[in-house]
Parts: structure tokens; sequence; C-alpha cells
């Protein structure tokens, strides 16, 4: 029997860290009847945040995702992490999402993080409403928050309700399209509430911003608005009409306001994600593409009668084993299935699926287009893979996860804990595809790569608690890259001779600098068969192979180009081996040649402090080579925005808390590789060199 689609919601919640997010969809649980007692999570006690490492830090790390029913409506509602090192799963959860709430604290306004999310949440194209939290807070207000949104994030709030009383005497909200008051003054019971006459002293607010709200409202539909013009007031039908025509469209974001912590507000916000927000049907469907990653003009259209098309998007390892977390886009998958992996190309039995209440599961027969379930046990499945019906093979487009910018490396503290980290490592890297394992080859040693600093103080906090592995941490390093500033033309000859048929190959080629983020790029221009065609891909191979050590001090090549454009063969000795071994012989003998420079990673930095510290904490920035892009007034501090080397903001929370009396905040996030001043270049090479010594000792 297939559900209802319309009746459903797949919404995420997201924020900046600190913004309610977690407490709004504890309430949430608890408003649909899921849980019975709420945890806080300043005690750590959430229900979604069931890791040790969340309690403790009071931060979501991984988005959990839950179902749940308001108003005989199922929403699939996921958490997810709002700091920074985490915007990795901010990024999957939207890529299944369909529509989301926006959470803002009342107080901190649009913080650093906020706007990457929303922006995440733009090029997603996720129709959201907006939830202005934490009213009760000291320095709470919902007006100045709403101007923000407007200025920093670019959108455009519709004012929906307007709040009564402000901080301590915050008790509830004006509903504008009815003109009734909500209020919450039962302290016993949190989740009742009464409706009544607005204050008569808000009056002229409310008439103000209602007003404001129909123009806007009615804006989605011309008739409408002419009979408005001409005195006819629209009905409140015709007006929910209009608001989730351009909620959908994303013209607008629906904005509500309360207190999560106090209970106040919640009901209205999930009114408003049942009666706005997008069914799975009316989001555009899921383009499939092909083996290259190219779209095929078809789509996943959301129905439980298409062949079955499924995304796995996470992937978590708990008590109960490993959980492969899925959308289904279109088709039904019933517990027995035999379901293809299309990235691996192997298939899969579908053994126990099961519906998840954050920490609570309940065991499921079937689901189908329109669901989030997770499933138990599944083996060579990660993040990103598409799972489909064997007789008819699809692929959905998959996720692009950045490159990380930072590593240490970690040695287990006892002789007989490699074995069991390697088995965490693995676990933990299925987890998160932002995080990379590698082994060096030449000290052997273990390499953990991340996101920032944060990110793999968690993963080694994980090592340690869930997976009881002690280890040693190295000092941090940064992923330099290196490229090459000249054009150089030149020419190689591989031969070898020993008994029997020898190795021959040519070849002349050009290699110069690339457009910036271009990687790498061959071209072969060879006329007249002197090169013949079926080596040209050897040539390209051997160039590749060798784009992971650079020549200045072994770090990866960025953004170069070689074309081929002639050489010789000889007709018995030449093979694709001899023009590869070519090749990675002229990439050593050339790239010294071509101007080699070293190349680091810059991060865009969002730091927030106090006005009275301003002028330290500038003048630190541009102690660590930082550039000042802006810096902008915030009622309650100070926001500087800038570009930083990453080597140079190792430990600066530590500082940038000593600076400003431990009130200052900030956020990183990686926006392209610019090139290495030369005194820090050399100190990196004679670095490299050093260790290269070391490890032939």
């Amino acid at each position: 029997m297939a559900a209802d689609l319309s009746t459903y919601r797949n919404i995420g919640i997201f924020a900046h860290v600190d913004a309610g997010k977690t407490t709004t969809t504890e309430r949430i649980l608890k408003l649909t009847g899921k849980i019975h007692k709420t945890g806080e999570v300043h005690d750590g006690e959430a229900t979604t945040d069931f890791m040790e490492q969340e309690q403790e830090r009071g931060i979501t790390i991984q988005s959990a995702a839950t179902s749940c029913e308001w108003d005989g409506h199922r929403l699939n509602v996921i958490d997810t992490p709002g700091h920074v090192d985490f915007t990795i799963e901010v990024y999957r959860s939207l890529k299944v999402l369909d529509g989301g709430v926006g959470v803002f604290c009342g107080s901190g306004g649009v913080e650093p993080q906020s706007e990457t999310n929303w922006r995440y949440a733009n090029e997603s194209e996720v129709s959201r409403i907006i939830f202005v939290n934490k009213l009760d807070r000291m320095g709470a207000d919902f007006y100045r928050v709403v101007k923000q949104v407007k200025d920093v994030l670019g959108a455009n709030p519709l004012v929906m309700v307007l709040p009564i009383g402000i901080e301590d005497e915050f008790k509830g909200c004006v509903d504008l399209l009815t003109r009734k008051a909500w209020i919450w003054d039962n302290e016993q019971d949190t989740t009742a509430f009464r409706i009544e006459e607005p204050p008569a002293d808000m009056a002229d607010k409310v008439e103000e911003y209602r007003e404001l709200l129909v123009e806007t409202a009615l804006e989605q539909d011309d008739d409408l608005m002419e009979a408005y013009l001409e005195g006819e007031e629209p009905s409140i039908e015709d007006l929910h009409k209009c608001i989730r025509k351009g909620t959908l469209s994303m013209d607008f974001f629906p904005t509500y306001c309360g207190s999560a912590f106090k209970d106040k507000g919640v009901q209205m916000v999930l009114d408003a994600v049942v009666a706005y927000l997008p069914t799975p049907t009316e989001v555009d469907p899921q383009p499939e593409v092909d083996e290259e990653g190219t779209e095929t003009g078809e789509m996943a259209i959301v129905t439980p009668d298409a062949p079955l098309r499924a995304l796995a998007f996470k992937i978590m390892d708990d008590r109960f084993g490993a959980l492969t977390f899925i959308r289904i886009y279109s088709g039904v998958i019933n517990k027995g299935d035999t379901v293809l992996n299309t990235f691996t190309g192997k298939t899969e039995r579908v053994g126990r699926m099961v519906e998840m209440h954050a920490d609570d599961r309940t065991e499921l027969d079937s689901a189908q287009a329109g669901d989030i379930i997770a499933v138990v046990g599944m083996k060579d499945v990660q993040t990103g893979h598409t799972l489909c019906d064997p007789k008819n093979p699809a692929t959905l487009e998959p996720m692009v996860f950045p490159d990380p910018v930072i590593s240490i490396s970690i040695a287990p503290n006892d002789k007989g804990g490699s074995e069991k980290m390697g088995i965490a490592l693995g676990k933990m890297i299925k987890e998160d595809p932002s995080f990379h394992v590698e082994t060096d080859q030449e000290s052997g040693e273990t390499i953990i790569k991340g996101m920032g600093e944060l990110h793999l103080d968690i993963k080694v906090d994980i090592l340690k608690r869930t997976h009881g592995v002690d280890v040693t941490v190295g000092e941090p390093q940064v992923a330099y890259r290196e490229t090459i500033t000249q054009r150089i033309e030149d020419s190689y000859t591989h031969k070898k001779q020993s008994g029997g048929s020898g190795q021959f190959g040519k070849i002349d080629y050009i290699i110069e600098p690339g457009e910036t983020g271009s990687g790498f790029i061959f071209e072969s221009t060879v006329t007249g068969g002197s090169v013949p065609r079926e080596f040209w891909s050897a040539v390209e191979a051997g160039f590749k192979k060798m784009m992971d050590r650079g020549v200045l001090a072994g770090y990866p090549c960025l953004d170069f180009k070689v074309n081929l454009y002639d050489g010789g063969f000889h007709a018995v000795d030449s093979s694709a081996v001899a023009f590869e071994l070519a090749a990675q012989a002229a990439y050593r003998q050339t790239m010294p040649k071509a101007g080699p420079q070293l190349m680091e990673p810059i991060m865009k930095v969002d730091v927030f402090t106090p006005e009275d510290h301003v002028g330290d904490v500038i003048g630190d920035l541009n102690r660590r080579r930082g550039m000042i892009k802006s810096q902008d007034s915030t009622p309650t501090g100070v926001r500087i925005n800038g570009e930083v080397p990453l080597s140079e903001m190792f430990g600066y929370i530590g500082s940038l808390r000593t600076m400003t009396s431990g009130r200052g905040q900030f956020s990183m996030e990686f926006v392209h590789y610019s090139a290495c001043p030369r005194n820090v270049a050399e100190e990196v090479i004679k670095e490299a060199k050093q260790r290269e010594e070391d490890a032939k000792k």
C-alpha cells in the first residue's frame, strides 16, 4: 500500500553553533510525541546527540535522522551540525532534503557559519523557513535579526509572527495571518498555549507587518494582487497558497520566532513546515548520470511506481552494527530485496531496514519513494553511492567532497594497537568522506587528514573513546601543493637494450602553467604518427603518476598542462611501458626547469571579537600574514573577515581566547591555494629534505 507522498516532509534543521538547532529538534520530537522527557543539550542529554563527544562539547557532530508525525503528516527530520569543520555533514544532508528550517539566535543573529550553511542551501535549492530562537535571552532582538537576514544573507524574510514581550518578558507570538496571539504562560505544561486577542499596544505594529506580509505574498498571483489593490481583502486560503508558492520558489522565507528551550513558538514552526515546505514530489527530481558523471538527461522521478533509485548519504557505526542511511527517490525497497550498487557494480541483499527515532529504531518490512531510512549491515556501500534495481540500473548525481587541508601523524601507544587502529580508521573513513588516512611510504607513519584542527581533534577523540585506541599525535602539517610558473619545451628519449627486444620511446613536449584550479591537463597534437595514437594514454599516465611528487618538497603538483607534439618510435622496441617510463623521466627532467613554486592553502577566516579587543585581533592576524578584507560592527561586537595562510592558524583559538578574555569566536574554511613567500617556502623545503633523510636512516 503506497503512502500519500503529499503528507511527507523531509526537512533539515541547520544553523550556527549554539543557535539552538538541537534543542529545536528536541522540542519537535517532544511535541510530536516521540520522546516524553526532553533532554537538554547543556545537561548533555539531547536525544539526537548520543555520541559522548557530542554531549561533552555540546555540539552536534553527526547529523541524526529522525521520523515523527504532526497533524497527519510524516516529518523526516535531519539535525545537522553547525560547526565549520563539519560543513561536509550539512552539505550531504542538504543533498537528500526537500526543505529546511534555518535557526538563528535572537541575540547572536546571523553568525559566520550561518552564511556558509545558507549559501550551501541556496546552491542546493532547498526551500526554507526561518526560526529566530532564544528570544528569552539577554540582548535578544527579533527585528534586528530580521534585518540581518536581509543585509548579511541577502535573503527575503517574510515575517509571519511578531513576538509579544522580549528577554524575560517574552511570552508569546502574534500570528499575523489570523491577527491572534498565541500565549505560553503555563510553567507546568509548556506544550499548552492559549489563543487570544493581541495586546492593544501592538495593534499598529501588527497592521503594519500584516500589510507587508499580504503585499509580498500576493506578488505570487497577479489576479489576487489586482483585486487587493481595488480594496478586496484576500482570504486566508488564498494567502496560504501564495505563501506556499513563494516559499517553494525561494522568493521569500516565512519567518517565525520563539524560544525552543522554553517550548514557545515551536508549534507554529511545525504548522509552517506542513503548510509551506515542499513534499518530495514538488522538488526538482535528481538527475541521473553515466559512468563519467555526465548527466544522461534521465531523472529519478519521485514515485513508488518507478524502478528503485536510492542514495546512501551517511554511514554510521553504532552498537547494532553499521547503519547506512539512504534516501529513496523512486520505487520501493523490501526486506530481502537484492539491490545493485552502481559504483562498485556489486549487488547486496537488504537484510534489516529500520526507521530511526534518534537513538531508537523501528524495524520495517518495506519503504518507498520519499522515505529516509537506515539499512543495517551493508558491506561495500559508501557515502554518495547509488543503490538501484539490478534489472534497471542508473546512477544518481554523486556528492562532491572537498580535499583535506591539514594532516597529523598518529601512532598507537602500545605495540599491539596498530591492527586495532587500522580497523577503527577503516570504519571512520566510511563514516566521513572528508577524512582521509594514508601511510607515509618513507617513514611508515600513519597520517590522518581533515578539514581543520577541530575536525582532527575529534577524530583522535573518537579513536580513543569509541574504539579504545590510545595514540600519540604529531605536529599538524599543512597540505602544501606545488606548481610551475614557466613554459618549457623539452624532449626525452627512453631506450634500453638488454638481449632480446629492448625498450624505446621518444617524446617532444611542452609543459606550461595551467589556469588556477585546472588540475592536470594533457593533450596530444602529434600528427603523422611519430608517436602512434595507442601510446598517447601511456604518456599521459606517466605524467599523472608523477604529479603526486613535486620536485621541490615532494608535495602534489597542481595546475599544469602537458602538450605532446612530436616524438619517435621503433617498430619492434616501442611499447606502452616504454612511453610511460619516458614520460616519468621527462617529468623529473623538465619540472625543475619550469620555475617550480610552493603553494599554500589560504583560509577564509571569520573572527568575532568584542569591540575593545579589535586592535589586538587585527594586529595579530597581520602578524600571521593575514589580509583583512572587511570589518563590520554588530550590536555585540565586531566581525573581522580576512584571508590567512593555514600554516599560521595553528592553535589560533587559544591565542584568540587569551586576547579577548575568552569572548572571541572564529570559524575558517579553505578558499584557495596561493604562492608561498620565499622565506616560508625555503623553510618548508628544508623540513621536507630533513624528513627524507631521517626516513633513510
